[in-house]
């Protein structure tokens, strides 16, 4: 009993010490990227892209977008007839790269 007793009085100090460890910082979010990469000119705003591709998307429900800051790429998603649909749009020139179903 003893024995158990210092072994958890030797473990305490260590739980401790761990729990002080602040957890490493979170990388910069999508939002964050894309709004320092308008700044600079070298993207084109979310609304200006969905300006261009959502008329071209007839008859399909517009979900909503995510970006790639690496490779400067908003997808946007649409579905129709329960089928989802992905569109990839370079953010700097407007063009669909890719269109996948």
């Amino acid at each position: 009993m003893k024995r158990d007793l210092a072994s958890i009085l030797l473990v305490l100090p260590v739980l401790f010490a761990a729990t002080a460890i602040p957890a490493p910082a979170e990388p910069a979010n999508e939002q964050g990227q894309v709004r320092e990469q308008r700044k600079t000119g070298s993207v084109r705003s979310l609304r200006q892209i969905e300006q261009l591709i959502l008329p071209q998307m007839k008859g399909k429900q517009y979900l909503g977008p995510e970006y790639d800051p690496i490779a400067m790429v908003y997808r946007l998603k649409f579905i129709e007839n329960g089928k989802v649909e992905f569109v990839d749009v370079d953010a700097r020139s407007a063009k669909i790269l890719k269109h996948s179903r």
